[in-house]
């Protein structure tokens, strides 16, 4: 190769290596990337459940998603609800919670496992099916025969917590 033509190549490779280090950022200017924090630095925050325990059985329940339920869980939130409830009608179990919540009732037909309000300030857990006015809280998943066998023999005590 000609004098000449080196000359060209080696101002070509100091030209790009001048416009490439022109290009790059000083690292000073970069935004900081804050480092994640530990677990022990950082609340974990755990969506609790309400849940519901008939004689000290914890049952699985599906909660509506409503404004009832939600103050249902605030009411227990601290603290939990001790509900003694009665046999009422040979289809269902009835206790007061202690004070209203929110309402909204429609005329309902349940069926066993449904867990109602009614008249804003009792709980109602259905082992059998009536028609009625109420606000529906939720639904035990058992079938009518495990709801049978835990509410119709008798008074049972419910308990509302959460956890």
């Amino acid at each position: 190769m000609n004098m000449k033509m080196n000359m060209k190549i080696l101002l070509s490779v100091l030209l790009l290596g001048s416009v490439m280090t022109g290009c790059k950022k000083d690292p000073a200017e970069e935004p900081a990337v804050p480092e994640p924090e530990s677990e022990s630095q950082e609340a974990i925050e755990v969506e609790k459940d309400l849940c519901l325990y008939i004689n000290d059985r914890k049952l699985p329940v599906t909660w509506e998603d409503n404004p009832s339920v939600s103050e249902l869980k605030n009411i227990v939130s601290n603290e939990k609800l001790t509900v003694e409830m009665s046999m009422y009608g040979g289809f269902e179990q009835v206790g007061d919670l202690g004070s209203s919540i929110t309402r909204n009732d429609r005329q309902t037909t349940t069926s066993s496992g449904d867990i109602v309000l009614y008249s804003g300030s009792s709980i109602v857990i259905f082992y059998g099916s009536n028609s009625w006015s109420y606000t529906r809280l939720g639904h035990v998943d058992l079938n009518e025969e495990e709801m049978r066998q835990l509410l119709a023999n008798g008074d049972v005590t419910v308990v509302l917590s959460i956890e």
